[in-house]
């Protein structure tokens, strides 16, 4: 959280405001954050899965549909589609970034394909010129879940800023916390009041309630006042606590790379990741594991693969890049919380072999 003193007092003034709910610190939310991360406009949402939601939605994916994803990534990626009645399609990874493979994407493309949904994992952010190449080939839209990669850039543009649909999660343990939260990037602004309708129930604000005429179905999805103003804080002190996170991902991509056995997340030359999370790939996951709990540092692979799930079982496919990948994660922290000692005691217990 920022610091008290300049979080608190906002923050006593919405909770005894009278306006708890959607309102103006919400909109100037909206404003601010499409500003700090060079997007053209951005919708606030009560979570990045609402958001997720939202871009599918919005990208025409209903019932017997099909949507390209990835399995590397957290559950509510996927789940999303399911919900909306689609099958996700997934694509094998890249081995050396666990991002999904443009080569793997182009041959899944089917008559049935209503989107191409992709996770820029870990803050590195996908092959994306690559799959926005094949997107507009077959006419179909690119969504970017963001939620690991605020602040990421791709080609000197905010990451998410190039594609249809973007979503950023700020639950707990993001870069950016509201609590909970998200939000969702549309490239066309045209479209931005029936993203706004799609988050309240299918109704249009501002219209009375007894004139309001529902026509399509939506959902409770938007962001309250409180959630707003803690992001408004957020955004006062996000750069020097995303810029750690680079800093400290970019010292271990020096140290450990130099280290035998090791590989170190290899990315796009047009990328600039936000490294939310360290990735380091060995031989032996589990040696790394137990070499950082020796030295009081926590280490994991962090996510399940989707497929392995009995929820997609019915989605599984060989997936070689993805297996590869698995087999030789693990995940160190790389966040404004490791201080220049602890991320020299991480690489020093590595370097012991």
């Amino acid at each position: 959280m920022p610091p008290k003193e300049m979080l608190m007092p906002e923050l006593e003034q919405v909770l005894y405001s009278g306006m708890v709910a959607e309102g103006e610190y919400v909109y100037r939310f909206e404003r601010e954050f499409a500003a700090k991360f060079d997007l053209p406009q951005a919708l606030a949402m009560s979570s990045g899965t609402a958001a997720l939601h939202a871009a599918l939605s919005l990208a025409g994916v209903g019932a017997g549909d099909e949507v390209i994803s990835t399995p590397m990534t957290a559950e509510p990626t996927n789940v999303v589609i399911l919900q909306l009645g689609a099958t996700p399609v997934f694509a094998d990874v890249d081995p050396a970034s666990g991002n999904i493979d443009p080569a793997s994407v182009a041959a899944l493309i089917t008559p049935k394909t209503k989107a191409i949904l992709v996770v820029h994992y870990a803050g590195f952010p996908v092959r994306l010129a690559e799959i926005q190449a094949i997107a507009r080939r077959h006419q179909l839209p690119v969504i970017e879940d963001c939620a690991h990669a605020l602040g990421a850039r791709y080609a000197g543009h905010g990451i998410g800023r190039t594609s249809e649909f973007s979503l950023f999660s700020f639950q707990a343990i993001k870069h950016m916390t509201t609590v909970d939260g998200g939000a969702l990037h549309l490239a066309d602004a045209e479209r931005v009041p029936e993203a706004k309708r799609f988050r309240w129930f299918g109704m249009d604000k501002g219209v009375p309630r007894t004139e309001v005429d529902i026509k399509t179905v939506g959902y409770k999805y938007n962001m309250h006042n409180v959630a707003g103003v803690i992001g408004l804080a957020q955004l006062k002190v996000i750069d020097a606590l995303i810029a750690k996170h680079v800093a400290n991902g970019r010292f271990f991509d020096d140290a450990l790379s130099a280290i035998p056995g090791l590989s170190v997340t290899r990315f796009d030359a047009a990328a600039d990741p936000s490294y939310w999370l360290y990735s380091v790939l060995s031989e032996d996951s589990a040696d790394i594991e137990k070499r950082m709990a020796s030295i009081g540092v926590a280490a994991s692979k962090l996510h399940r693969p989707n497929h392995y799930h009995s929820i997609f079982e019915p989605m599984r496919r060989p997936l070689p890049g993805l297996d590869s990948y698995y087999r030789r994660l693990t995940h160190i922290p790389c966040g404004w919380w490791v201080d220049a000692e602890t991320r020299e005691r991480i690489v020093d217990a590595l370097r012991k072999g």
